[in-house]
C-alpha cells in the first residue's frame, strides 16, 4: 500500500519537475514572449523566475528522497525464498556424497543454480 502510493507521487513529482523546468526562462531567451513586462506581477520583475527556480529545486530533493524510500521498501519486499542461491542449497550440496539415480526435478534445478566456489 506505501508502496503504491509512494510510486503514484514519484510520477507526480515527475511530471510537475517537468513542467516547472519548461517554465524556467533561459539565459539567452528573449524576454517579450512569455510575460517580459511583468515588474507588476504577482512575484515582481525577477520574483517569478527565483521563485520557480527554488520551487524545482525543492521538487527534485522530494522526488530524490521519494526514490530512496521506494528503493528501500522494494529492497525490503524481496523475500528470502526469491534468491537464486541460498546457503541451504550449498550445504545440500556438501552434505550430500553419494549421488542418486533418481533426482527430481527440484533437485536438479537447485544443483544448476549453485556456483562452486
Amino acid at each position: 500500500m506505501v508502496y503504491t502510493i509512494l510510486l503514484v507521487v514519484a510520477v507526480i513529482l515527475s511530471i510537475l519537475i517537468i513542467f516547472f523546468i519548461l517554465m524556467q526562462k533561459g539565459r539567452g531567451d528573449a524576454s517579450g514572449m512569455f510575460g517580459g513586462g511583468s515588474s507588476g506581477a504577482v512575484f515582481g520583475a525577477s520574483g517569478a523566475g527565483n521563485f520557480i527556480t527554488k520551487l524545482t529545486t525543492f521538487l527534485v530533493v522530494l522526488f530524490f528522497l521519494n526514490c530512496l524510500a521506494l528503493a528501500y521498501l522494494a529492497k525490503n519486499k524481496v523475500s528470502q525464498n526469491s534468491l537464486i542461491i541460498t546457503d541451504d542449497a550449498s550445504k545440500s550440496q556438501e552434505t550430500s556424497t553419494t549421488p542418486s539415480n533418481d533426482v527430481t526435478k527440484e533437485d536438479s534445478n537447485q544443483e544448476d543454480l549453485v556456483i562452486p566456489d
